[in-house]
């Protein structure tokens, strides 16, 4: 059974159960303390948190889920893949414990030809909390599972919450026997590889608080409403139904392996390290391709750094299982056609995933190429000094700062002759995650406690907004709120924050910046700050109280600053103008990443392989000033997000949209998208677009800046009076600016050179005079010269000429320069010298130490620099000491 049709038959199930089947949300689902969404409950937990009210008492859905703290065991065990998909059904106070096991009883044990899955029913053992003695006669009465098929287990393994207070509760497991040749008999307790744990029934029963671990907390009261929340894992359904060994294997994975056995001429399943190998490239290469569908591009941090982790892990398990070309134009297609029937968007959008997945490959194949370079000087170093292990410093600087993951410089190091000082390397590792924690953690930190803000939306409903129509309300004060607690006043000075009945003031979301204004009221006046919506449904000023005192209760005027909005309905119509200019002429697969836009000025972020070139810069410009001088109708549509999606509206990556949504239209079906931002009734109201940069922020996607309005006149009025100061400067028409400053170019470089030429000659003739001042030192010709306001470059090259008129004795050159204030320093030996056991490379250090400095270089020529000037005539008697010696 194709895991598709297992997806169809769950979602089919509890449908005729009385479920909404709800879609799957994006995988950059809208919870700060996520990366990713990582069960299938993440969506769901504002209901379970009692945060939001359900809008249906029965749900199921296919949740899509990525993980990504187990990344090095992927492919190593059959349980560990980076995403996965997880199948659920949620009651919200509806049925409860034996409605769960009654329903997934039928599921797994229907007959395949009657729409269920065909699990034998003797080989189902279950698990239950030791103390849910309900559970355990539930399972007989329903199921009629003997005794000894029904295992008891503590807190650790039967019992669910999320770490927090909050709702806690029993769970119920359901485990399929495999068979001996997978381990011992006894059930879950004995071997869970033999009895393989599909689903997980969650009945969220009561509520807890002080958690200190999974097993340690306090259970407060019993929920007023009884939950249950469950979750089966789809892959691991999909591969017992298919008669594969792991999840890897199965008909969603495997054709990826297929195709990378047949590209590397490696055979699936005849090495283990291979098979680990092939396993990495097939999860990865999917996790990819559904992270890139859901809007995450590669980057160096957050999202970005796991997927481009990934990608990365992708191609170099290709490597070292022998292919070197470009893999993923082999590999991704594959992978998107196995996955599209579940995910049909994923074929409609393939020229935008694939584009962004070979940008970040070809980056990658660049890296290793530098890599490669900075590997081979560092295994160099190491060899010359006699050493045989490369430092975990050297390992960590490949890793962190190229890109190279350990195994591929443990490759490289054995091919070398070398080991790698791997726990030193483990202990660098070690102190980045702590660095990494710690700062998510204090990151988190500022994500704040709901808790006031669900009491308040509990008490007074929803806040009225009405953004899209009004600048000015009659208000009053529901409630006012001051470090996470509800206060009965503001006073003058303070800031605080102010929730109203009723507002016209716009949330920051979608990109778009808050409104700015104020809040008056009789005896006083307050500017607002910054608006937000904590939860969904509720409006929440940031305010600083200016005069008087702002009390709960009270009567206001809040009134958003006209001109700001003016400047804010221009900026982000122009992300919509730029964004439909850009697919225009870059084509479709130029899809908006991301955006942010305040008043007279935007920016967008999207999918591109490369610069755009002056032509597209200028054209895209131009398209979209043409949009403006059009004066083409800006209009908006609520409608289901199906129906929007039929209507042909682009969606924002990462964006969570409710079941209602607002469609922009700019010019028809020019510019159509999903969008909850203020905007101008016509597209000239915009003013301008003035493009004022391109840049990359990282493989496969850039970023486009642009000014709106009067901000765009007056940058534009900017570059006028820049032109007009020019051309009198210069005595030169506008038109003719750009070949006089090249001309003006041309002619300081031709100045520049003749001084080169100038300042080497005066150098090569003092070398004469100064090689002459040469002293004996025990046969050796040394020179110490002080070469004033000389520096860089120069001195090596001073040295190197006297060093030549002293080419046939042993010599020794010393220049020390004072350019910059700063001594550079130099040391030169003639072959002679080295043939008596000199060191430029000792020299240079005994020069380093009385400069307050250091430097390094090979026998013959070494150089350095230091910060003590007063300190070059002692290094000029350090080396004649040196030479005595």
């Amino acid at each position: 059974m194709e895991t598709a049709e297992i997806r169809r038959r769950f979602l089919s199930h509890f449908e005729n159960a009385g479920h909404t089947v709800v879609p799957s949300a994006p995988l950059l689902f809208d919870d700060p303390n996520l990366l990713f969404v990582n069960a299938g409950m993440v969506p769901f937990k504002p209901y379970f948190l009692g945060q939001e009210t359900p809008p249906f008492d029965r749900a199921t859905s296919v949740q899509k889920c990525v993980r990504t703290l187990d990344i090095e065991e992927v492919g190593k065990t059959t349980r560990h893949g980076t995403f996965f998909q997880m199948n659920g059904n949620f009651s919200f106070g509806d049925y409860f414990k034996e409605g769960a096991i009654t329903l997934a009883w039928e599921l797994i044990t229907k007959s395949v030809d009657d729409g269920g899955l065909g699990f034998d029913p003797e080989k189902i053992w279950v698990t239950v909390l030791h103390t849910d003695t309900e559970a355990r006669e539930l399972w007989k009465k329903v199921a009629g599972l003997p005794d000894e098929r029904i295992q008891n287990r503590g807190l650790l393994d039967n019992y669910w919450h999320m770490g927090v207070e909050g709702p806690g509760g029993p769970c119920s497991e359901i485990y399929v026997d495999r068979g001996p040749e997978y381990g011992p008999d006894g059930g879950p307790e004995a071997d869970e590889d033999r009895f393989l744990e599909i689903w997980n029934l969650v009945f969220m029963q009561e509520e807890i608080a002080n958690v200190t671990a999974k097993d340690q907390f306090d259970v407060i009261q019993p929920l007023p409403k009884q939950n249950i929340d469950t979750g089966m894992g789809l892959e691991r359904v999909a591969y017992l139904l298919q008669g594969k060994e792991n999840l890897y294997e199965i008909d969603e994975v495997f054709p990826v392996i297929e195709r990378a056995a047949e590209l590397t001429g490696r055979t699936y399943g005849a090495d283990h390290t291979d098979d680990v190998r092939f396993r990495v490239v097939a999860d990865h290469v999917r996790s990819s391709l559904m992270l890139i569908g859901d809007g995450v591009t590669p980057g160096n941090e957050s999202r970005g750094y796991v997927l481009r982790r990934l990608l990365r892990r992708a191609v170099r398990s290709m490597r070292l299982l022998g292919y070197e070309d470009p893999a993923l134009p082999q590999l991704l297609p594959v992978s998107m056609e196995r996955m599209k029937a579940s995910y049909p968007e994923l074929e409609t959008d393939f020229a935008r995933i694939s584009q962004i997945a070979y940008a970040e490959e070809e980056a990658f194949r660049q890296t290793l190429g530098k890599g490669t370079q900075i590997f081979d000087v560092a295994a160099g170093e190491t060899k010359q000094s006699g050493g045989s292990v490369l430092s975990g410093s050297q390992a960590f600087q490949l890793h962190d700062t190229y890109g190279f993951p350990i195994d591929l410089t443990l490759e490289m190091a054995q091919e070398q002759g070398l080991s790698v000082d791997q726990e030193g390397f483990r202990s660098l590792m070690a102190e980045q995650r702590a660095r990494a924690k710690a700062d998510a953690k204090s990151k988190k930190g500022l994500h704040a406690d709901t808790t006031v803000y669900r009491e308040t939306i509990d008490a007074f409903g929803p806040t009225d907004w009405v953004a899209y129509t009004n600048l000015i309300t009659e208000s009053k004060v529901l409630a006012l709120l001051s470090g996470g607690q509800s206060v009965p006043v503001i006073t003058e000075g303070q800031v605080g924050e102010v929730v109203l009945d009723r507002t016209g003031f716009y949330a920051e979301s979608g990109g778009q910046n808050a409104d700015a204004g104020v809040l008056r009221w009789d005896g006083g006046h307050a500017e607002v700050l910054d608006v937000q919506r904590p939860i969904r449904g509720l409006v929440v000023h940031q305010v600083r109280v200016l005069q008087g005192e702002l009390t709960a209760g009270s009567d206001l005027s809040a009134e958003v600053d006209h001109e700001w909005r003016i400047g804010a309905r221009q900026a982000h119509s122009g992300t919509h103008v730029v964004h439909a200019a850009l697919r225009e002429v870059l084509g479709p697969t130029a899809l908006q990443s991301g955006s942010y836009n305040r008043p007279g000025y935007l920016r967008l972020d999207f999918g591109w392989g490369g610069a755009l070139d002056p032509e597209q810069f200028h054209h895209v410009e131009q398209v979209s000033n043409r949009a403006l001088r059009e004066d083409l109708q800006v209009s908006q549509h609520w409608m289901t997000l199906p129906e929007a999606r039929e209507f042909g509206a682009l969606a924002l990556f990462g964006e969570t949209y409710g079941e209602e949504v607002r469609v922009i239209e700019i010019g028809g079906p020019w510019s159509r998208e999903l969008c909850g931002g203020t905007h101008v009734e016509r597209s000239s109201q915009i003013g301008t677009v003035v493009l004022t940069s391109d840049s990359s922020v990282g493989a496969g996607n850039r970023r486009i800046e642009a000014l709106t309005g009067i901000e765009g006149f007056q940058y534009l009025a900017r570059e006028r009076d820049l032109v007009l100061q020019l051309s009198d400067v210069l005595k030169a028409k506008a038109d003719d600016l750009p070949a006089r400053v090249q001309d003006l170019v041309s002619r300081l470089k031709s100045t520049e050179k003749e001084l080169e030429k100038f300042r080497t000659a005066q150098l090569q003739a003092g070398a004469g005079d100064v090689a002459k001042s040469a002293e004996d030192i025990d046969g050796v010709a040394f020179v110490g010269h002080r070469a004033e306001g000389v520096g860089g470059g120069d001195v090596r090259q001073l040295a190197l000429d006297i060093r030549g008129r002293l080419a046939d004795r042993p010599a020794v050159v010393v220049v020390i320069g004072t350019a910059g204030d700063k001594p550079s320093a130099v040391v030169a030996l003639s072959p002679a010298a080295i043939e008596r056991g000199l060191s430029a490379q000792q020299l240079i250090a005994t020069v380093g130490e009385r400069i307050g400095g250091r430097g390094g270089g090979k026998a013959d020529v070494a150089q350095g620099g230091g910060t003590d000037l007063g300190g070059i005539d002692a290094a000029f008697a350090a080396v004649r000491d040196a030479l005595r010696g």
